[in-house]
């Protein structure tokens, strides 16, 4: 991990096979500057491909997960240009940069568990929309501030969130109104699978789910969430023959002699790193 050199993230190895990413700007309320957006691509792509790493701890220091994009840094912005044509396709490749950031997080194989306190406004809920669980404290608080502000979301939450919550109604309720919900409404949407009274119960939390995660078969577990990620996006026929493909070559894994063996002499697998 040293040759990460991390600006806004920081990341640590912490029990077996779980990795923890922090958000770390927190005198900024983890606003994300122009440098986010390549560090977490980096990341999560360096997660992906790290034989150690099985799942991934997403949290931020201070007192909250994400305040949104940082409006502060020119770089943020829109580029410029005289002509509106040139500008716009300027603009494209802008925006593009930014959702290869968050994308990077839904394409790492390993399962990755979000852990939000505070405020998660704005590109905080495009982050969160391309893990694969999310928990919370009780001070959470959300919103899809885009409209707002004089735009539509164009980071991953349009496109994401109508498919974790699945309640069409409630999702254009909450993108149209750029409302705050609470830790509760989030929950009762299901948004998040859990929330806990404080950010170190939520984190111990977290760290439960993930070390279930991680004693599973690791060739399993990517192949798991591989597909789950295809289903939401392609038909039940696709799906169907997208799992027996992808099996056909990953059942050969000696992971399934190893869970077998270990369950007929009720002792914990051990599996070989990816």
């Amino acid at each position: 991990m040293d040759h990460l050199k991390l600006e806004t993230m920081a990341v640590s190895a912490l029990q077996d096979g779980v990795y923890h990413v922090e958000m770390n700007r927190p005198a900024s309320r983890n606003s994300l500057n122009s440098l986010f957006w390549p560090e977490c691509r980096n990341v999560f792509e360096y997660l992906a491909s790290e034989s150690d790493c099985r799942v991934v701890i997403l949290s931020a220091r201070g007192k909250s997960f994400c305040a949104g994009l940082d409006l502060t840094d020119p770089l943020n912005q829109p580029p410029s240009a005289q002509d509106a044509a040139r500008r716009g396709l300027k603009f494209i490749d802008h925006v593009k940069i930014m959702q290869d950031g968050i994308s990077a997080v839904e394409l790492c194989l390993k399962p990755v568990i979000a852990v939000v306190h505070g405020a998660c406004v704005g590109a905080g809920v495009d982050l969160i929309t391309a893990v694969d669980i999310r928990i919370c404290a009780d001070d959470a608080y959300f919103c899809v501030k885009e409209a707002a502000v004089g735009l539509a979301a164009d980071v991953g939450t349009l496109a994401r969130l109508p498919k974790i919550v699945g309640n069409d109604s409630a999702v254009r309720e909450l993108c149209l109104t750029a409302r705050n919900f609470d830790s509760k409404e989030a929950h009762r949407l299901g948004l998040v699978s859990a929330v806990l009274p404080s950010l170190e119960e939520a984190m111990v939390q977290a760290k439960h789910i993930a070390g279930l995660i991680a004693a599973n078969s690791p060739v399993a577990v990517v192949g798991t969430k591989k597909n789950l990620n295809y289903a939401r996006d392609h038909t039940v026929h696709d799906s169907l023959d997208y799992v027996r493909t992808w099996n056909a070559s990953m059942i050969q894994t000696d992971d399934i002699g190893e869970g077998f063996s270990a369950s007929m002499k009720k002792t914990k697998p051990v599996f070989s790193k990816l």
